[in-house]
């Protein structure tokens, strides 16, 4: 009895084990077999590199890869090498590229043989804000003190308030001209490598204004040298732990409040090459969701007062395709497409 007992046991585990056989290989997802190449479209020290190297250090703590990640700059031609090293990978997937709003400005306003449809879209990571600043010791203290002082020396080019920005028909000339359809002004638009320089030549006094991210100003801010008039989100920033003794990122008004209408965010996100398999892609998706649980990342995401709007699947590709065609409308208005002025 006992004899027949055990080989009905084990006839039953057999049987079990081939059930259960399917299910565990199926289980079995894809999984790195290398480092995996972590592409900045852009230089060292800005909001994209910074963003990069916060999301590798936050992996490597919480041994959320078995493989390294090495993130490594393309920022050549506002980004073009980047893009094109990714889009030239077709079907690698241990290389992945983090973009910014030159996802869209760099082909339309260089005409590089690249479109984010070349890519595979994982994982929207939030949305970066700019800001209006200022020098701390100039009188403005709205947009509208702002935008009123900026029109009295806008008919003489020599006398024009100088915008300083990163790069040319990039995210922060484009908000540049916005303003000036929105309100007539005309400015001196004064281009700069990155972020971090163009927060110290307002520092200097050497332009008028920014539009920085906030990341690449809050310590300045926070030491007293600029002022943040208005952030370009329809929704003021949530975030309401002081940042100076006065002001935390949820007292600065949005624009629209002051009567500014301008608004524009900018991506943060992650893409693959095209031709990857959905398991690769599931494999991101689940990592950097993983990364975004961590206190590390919500506290990067405080610091840098981001949007933190996170979007996956067909969701993110329909909002990159929107976001497309709204950079197609903006820089047609004003003359940023690729051959002409």
């Amino acid at each position: 009895m006992q004899n027949r007992l055990a080989g009905v046991a084990g006839t039953l585990a057999i049987a079990a084990g081939i059930a259960l056989a399917p299910i565990a290989v199926r289980a079995q997802a894809w999984e790195p077999t290398k480092t995996v190449e972590f592409i900045v479209p852009a230089g060292t020290g800005g909001g994209a590199d910074q963003m990069a190297r916060v999301v590798q250090s936050i992996i490597a703590k919480h041994n959320l890869m078995k493989q390294s990640m090495v993130v490594v700059n393309k920022a050549g031609g506002a980004g073009s090498e980047g893009f094109l090293d990714v889009k030239g990978a077709k079907g690698e997937p241990h290389k992945i590229i983090i973009t910014l709003s030159n996802l869209f400005t760099t082909p339309l306003a260089q005409d590089t043989p690249f479109n984010w449809r070349d890519l595979t879209p994982v994982q929207m990571l939030a949305l970066d804000q700019f800001v209006l600043w200022v020098n701390a010791d100039t009188p403005y203290k709205t947009s509208k003190d702002y935008i009123d002082a900026a029109k009295a020396r806008s008919a003489e080019p020599a006398k024009r308030f100088k915008m300083g920005g990163t790069g040319a028909k990039q995210e922060d000339q484009i908000i540049t001209a916005a303003i000036e359809q929105r309100t007539g002004i005309k400015f001196t638009y004064i281009p700069y490598k990155g972020g971090g320089e163009v927060a110290v030549q307002l520092v200097g006094k050497h332009v008028d204004s920014t539009v920085n991210n906030p990341i690449e100003a809050v310590a300045q801010w926070r030491a007293g040298k600029l002022r943040p008039l208005c952030v370009f989100d329809p929704k003021r920033m949530p975030y309401k732990t002081k940042v100076t003794d006065k002001m935390s990122w949820s007292d600065i008004p949005t624009c629209k409040e002051q009567g500014l209408d301008v608004d524009y965010l900018m991506l943060r996100g992650i893409f693959m090459p095209g031709g990857v398999t959905q398991a690769q892609v599931d494999y991101y998706v689940g990592v950097f969701k993983k990364a975004m649980e961590t206190p590390e990342w919500k506290a990067f995401m405080e610091q840098g007062a981001f949007n933190q709007t996170s979007l996956a699947g067909k969701e993110y590709a329909d909002w990159v395709a929107r976001e497309e065609a709204r950079h197609i409308a903006l820089m047609k208005t004003a003359g940023f497409m690729a051959g002409k002025k």
